[in-house]
C-alpha cells in the first residue's frame, strides 16, 4: 500500500494536461517525474513475479512490459509523422538499454557486492539476437542510398520482408530460452530478500503501471519537441537520448533494482533481453504497423550514425558479458561509452 504515493505524480500530470495543454516544457518536467515512481512500482511488481517465475521469466516479463511505453511513444510519433525521432528512439533505446541500463546495474550491483555472477549463456544468445538484428539494419541503411534503385519502393518491400523475418527469428528466441533450452538459462547466483507480494496482486500491479506509463508516455511524446526547443537541446539528443532514457526509466529501474539485491541474472535478462526485443520485434512491428497508422510506411534505413552507434553498444556488451562474471568498473566501461555518445549529440550544432 505504501506504494499508493506513486500515482500522485501522474495524476498532477493528468491535470495539468488539462488545463494547460499548450504548456509544453512544464508537461515534459511532469511527465518525466511521473514515470520515475511509477517505474519504481514496476520494478517492485516485476521481482515479486520473478521471485515465483525464475529471474529469466521475470526480465523477459519486465522487457516486455516495459518495451510498451517505447511502443505507445512509437505510435504515438507515427500518427503525427515523425519518422526520423521514431528511429532516432528505436536507436537509442537500443543503446541505452545495453550500454547505460547494464552498466548501471553493474556498477551500483558491484558497489554493493564485490563481484557477482550471472549466466553468461543468457547474454550470448541475446547479444547475438542482437548481432542479426544489426545487420537486418545495417542493410537497407547501407543501400538506402545507392543511386541505381528506386529507393522507396525498394526499401519498403524490403523492410517489410526483414520486419517478417526478425519476429520470426525472436519467436524461436524464445522457444529456445523459455522452451527447448530452458534448463541452461538458470540463474548463477542466489537472490537475496523475498518479494512480499501474491502474485495476483503483482500481476495486477504489472498491468496497472505500464497502463499509467503508457498515457504519461504519450503526454510526454506530445511536448518532448517543443520542451526541446524551449530547452536548447538538438533534435539527435532528444530522439537518441531523452526519449530513449524515459521510456526505459521503468526497466532501467528494474534491472538496477535487481542488481542491488545481487539478482544480476534478472538485470542483464532486462537490460540486453530488452534491446534484442526492441530490435527484433518492437522495430519490425512499428515498419509493418507504420503502413497503417500515420502518413506515410517507415522502412528500416537508418542513418550510419545510428546503426553505428548500436554495432558500437553490441561489440561493447559481448566484450564485457564474455565472462559471466562483473564488478562495479564493468559499469563504469559501459557507462563511459554511453556518455561518448550522449555528449556528442549534445554538443552537435
Amino acid at each position: 500500500m505504501q506504494y499508493f504515493w506513486t500515482l500522485v505524480p501522474a495524476a498532477i500530470l493528468i491535470a495539468a494536461a488539462q488545463l494547460a495543454p499548450q504548456a509544453h516544457t512544464l508537461l515534459f518536467v511532469l511527465s518525466v517525474a511521473a514515470i520515475v515512481p511509477l517505474a519504481a512500482l514496476l520494478s517492485h511488481a516485476t521481482e515479486a513475479v520473478a521471485a515465483r517465475t525464475g529471474d529469466t521469466i521475470g526480465g523477459l516479463l519486465n522487457a516486455t512490459f516495459g518495451n510498451l511505453t517505447e511502443l505507445v511513444i512509437a505510435l504515438t510519433a507515427l500518427k503525427l509523422g515523425m519518422i526520423e525521432l521514431v528511429k532516432a528512439s528505436i536507436a537509442g533505446v537500443i543503446v541505452a538499454n545495453l550500454l547505460f541500463m547494464l552498466g548501471a546495474s553493474f556498477l551500483l550491483g558491484g558497489l554493493r557486492h564485490r563481484e557477482q555472477e550471472y549466466n553468461r549463456l543468457t547474454a550470448r544468445v541475446q547479444v547475438g539476437m542482437l548481432l542479426l538484428a544489426t545487420v537486418a539494419l545495417l542493410v537497407p541503411s547501407a543501400l538506402a542510398g545507392a543511386e541505381q534503385i528506386e529507393p522507396s519502393s525498394f526499401l519498403r518491400n524490403l523492410s517489410v520482408a526483414l520486419s517478417i523475418l526478425l519476429i520470426a527469428s525472436y519467436a524461436l528466441g524464445l522457444v529456445f530460452s523459455l522452451g527447448t533450452h530452458r534448463a541452461q538459462f538458470g540463474s548463477k547466483a542466489p537472490a537475496e530478500g523475498a518479494a512480499p507480494w501474491p502474485l495476483p496482486w503483482a500481476i495486477g500491479a504489472l498491468l496497472g503501471a505500464t497502463a499509467l506509463i503508457a498515457l504519461v508516455s504519450h503526454v510526454f511524446v506530445e511536448s518532448v519537441q517543443h520542451a526541446a526547443e524551449g530547452l536548447g537541446m538538438s533534435q539527435a539528443f532528444v530522439g537518441f537520448v531523452v526519449v530513449a532514457l524515459v521510456g526505459g526509466a521503468a526497466e532501467s529501474f528494474a534491472a538496477i533494482s535487481a542488481a542491488r539485491r545481487n539478482r544480476l541474472d534478472m538485470s542483464v535478462g532486462i537490460a540486453i533481453g530488452s534491446a534484442a526485443q526492441i530490435a527484433l520485434f518492437v522495430a519490425p512491428v512499428l515498419a509493418l504497423a507504420s503502413h497503417f497508422v500515420g502518413p506515410e510506411p517507415m522502412d528500416l534505413a537508418f542513418s550510419n550514425a545510428q546503426v553505428v552507434a548500436v554495432f558500437v553498444a553490441m561489440l561493447t556488451v559481448a566484450m564485457v558479458a564474455n565472462t559471466g562474471r562483473s564488478s562495479w568498473y564493468h559499469g563504469v566501461q559501459l557507462i563511459a561509452v554511453y556518455l561518448v555518445f550522449a555528449m556528442t549529440l549534445y554538443l552537435l550544432p
